[in-house]
């Protein structure tokens, strides 16, 4: 069983029929590391499934200062939602950090495929209600806890990612400078 059959299966269950339609329905593409695939301005087609490496989503503000709104790895789903569910120009890129090997699915066979397999609608439904809690957990994360509580928490959600993902990076996704995520870093480690 593939990846991102698997992945659906955690939700509901696919005949043998209803996988093959919807394998039919996505394309298999390899990108290079700092392959962007998804540019701030355009309106989001695709959506992408994670079966190897490392995407990152983020935008760019005013003073060309990044902020990283979400990563995804092996596993993991990314688009710009509100683009892809709009279709109107998003406000996210969406980059490879690692050579990766993604799943698409585009907005019209999601669509076709609602009409042909119905429960897929559930499906989905499921992964951007698990969007939108973990996006608001994130906002009151910010709100509420001091930058090391959100390193920590950081931590403890995606532990495989330390190693791999630059401090800057870090430091942007839970919303410090990297000057201020070094010191606090170092701070930690001292107690």
């Amino acid at each position: 069983m593939t990846s991102i059959i698997q992945n659906i299966s955690k939700h509901i269950s696919l005949t043998p029929e209803e996988e093959a339609l919807f394998l039919s329905k996505t394309e298999t593409r390899h990108y290079k590391a700092k392959t962007i695939i998804q540019n701030a301005g355009q309106v989001c087609r695709e959506g992408y499934f994670v079966n190897s490496g490392l995407l990152r989503s983020f935008n760019i503000n005013d003073n060309i200062v990044e902020h990283v709104m979400s990563f995804a790895c092996e596993g993991w789903w990314i688009s710009d939602m509100y683009s892809l569910l709009s279709q109107k120009p998003g406000n996210l890129f969406i980059e490879v950090m690692e050579d990766a090997e993604v799943v698409v699915l585009s907005k019209v066979n999601q669509d076709q495929l609602y009409l042909e397999i119905p429960k897929l609608e559930r499906f989905f439904r499921i992964l951007i209600e698990n969007s939108l809690v973990a996006n608001q957990e994130r906002l009151m994360d910010n709100l509420s806890l001091t930058a090391e509580e959100r390193f920590e928490k950081f931590c403890k959600k995606y532990p495989g990612l330390i190693q791999k993902v630059p401090q800057k990076q870090i430091a942007s996704f839970i919303g410090v400078t990297p000057e201020f995520f070094s010191k606090m870093k170092s701070r930690m480690l001292r107690k």
